[in-house]
């Protein structure tokens, strides 16, 4: 099939397929024979031993329905060797680290839907890994490290920040479940914008100064999203208010950045060096990270290169396309092989009359003056409706 590499992400039904060179430019007929499914799922036991017959079970499964020539054969062949990487799972093992529970009085800024004669009742939601493992080539391939890595990175931004309001609150972990976080009801950006009629200059700017003001919360503890988009910021129903989520492609911007078409880094070596440190104090580990892709066309062109090395000027890019889409009241797209040559299209800016200027300098090259979000950027005026 001339594929170099395929590598399990942890969205379901996607992969990223590395071709070989003098192949790329072919069609990829054969990846069509390849999509997750309800029969790939894994839920394994935390007991490492029992995941492994789990699995081994699974593979076996997954021979007899898919493979004729083990019909033809008395004896079908071995099932390949599976030999999962950390699994995500162990994060909210039995007892949940401290570092995961919940912060002091989590509730205080959520309002109860119902109240009973002896308790509140709030809404939530549970957010817990999804595993997802194919048999490519007579291997198994899981996305269990990629998920593993974007756990870790959503749990470091949740319990490092102090609460904002732009950005959905944590409410804790569940043991051997996931991670707690407020329930928002809202609708994402992207509805926000495309709805008719359009939006007011003071909803713009409202819009505008919540989102700067969010993301530089974040930003001020060296940390980035990674994956600024419409559709990762929820607006609230009821007081319009902005939600920064989904912090899996988070880095922290004191990290050593490796490639990332590399393996994923394993993260619990640092964890374990950074818990150790607490009772005996030793230089800081080193902690390298890899700055993935996020959604296009936010995401940076230095990032869609894979040579980023500054996540929050990347976080700058995606916060300038944003208030392009934000000005024009609908969305944007741009040609992925102009947008990593640093190439904007001609008319992006047609019909932008309140965020400009200022977009073009959240757009500009990373090294050539690239504006980094600040909150005395936030707008202040007073301006009519």
């Amino acid at each position: 099939m001339h594929v170099k590499r395929v590598t399990l992400t942890s969205k379901k039904n996607w992969w990223m397929v590395e071709m070989d060179e003098e192949e790329e430019t072919q069609p990829q007929h054969s990846l069509n024979s390849f999509s997750s499914s309800e029969e790939t799922a894994v839920e394994p036991p935390p007991v490492y031993n029992q995941y492994n017959h789990g699995v081994e079970e699974n593979q076996h499964h997954h021979h007899h329905h898919h493979s004729i020539d083990h019909k033809l054969n008395d004896s079908p062949p071995p099932s390949p060797i599976y030999n999962p990487p950390r699994h995500p799972t162990s994060i909210f093992s039995f007892p949940t680290p401290t570092a995961y529970s919940a912060p002091p009085n989590p509730t205080a800024s959520l309002q109860p839907f119902a109240h009973g004669s002896a308790s509140e009742l709030f809404k939530c939601v549970v957010k817990k890994p999804d595993v997802v493992q194919l048999e490519i080539n007579g291997e198994m391939q899981s996305n269990a490290s990629d998920v593993t890595v974007q756990f870790l990175a959503e749990l470091r931004v949740y319990t490092t920040l102090a609460r904002h309001r732009n950005i959905c609150a944590f409410l804790g972990s569940l043991e051997n479940v996931g991670m707690v976080l407020a329930y928002i009801d809202g609708r994402t950006l992207y509805d926000v914008i495309i709805e008719r009629p359009m939006l007011t200059t003071k909803q713009k700017i409202d819009y505008h100064n919540q989102l700067l003001d969010g993301l530089s919360h974040l930003h001020s503890y060296r940390l980035s999203h990674g994956d600024v988009s419409l559709l990762n910021i929820q607006v609230t129903k009821r007081t319009n208010t902005i939600k920064l989520l989904d912090f899996g492609r988070s880095v922290s911007a004191d990290s050593v950045f490796k490639s990332p078409d590399d393996e994923p880094e394993d993260p619990f070596p640092y964890i374990a060096a950074r818990k150790q440190m607490v009772s005996t104090p030793r230089p800081p580990m080193v902690k390298f990270e890899q700055i993935h892709p996020g959604t296009r066309p936010f995401s940076a062109p230095e990032v869609l290169r894979g040579e980023c090395q500054d996540p929050l000027l990347a976080d700058a890019f995606s916060f300038g396309m944003i208030m392009v889409c934000l000005d024009r009241c609908e969305s944007v797209d741009v040609k992925p092989w102009d947008q990593r040559k640093d190439k904007l299209p001609a008319d992006l800016y047609d019909g932008c009359e309140l965020f400009k200027e200022r977009a073009k300098e959240y757009l500009r090259k990373w090294d050539f003056g690239r504006r980094r979000l600040s909150k005395v950027d936030m707008i202040v005026e007073e301006v009519g409706p």
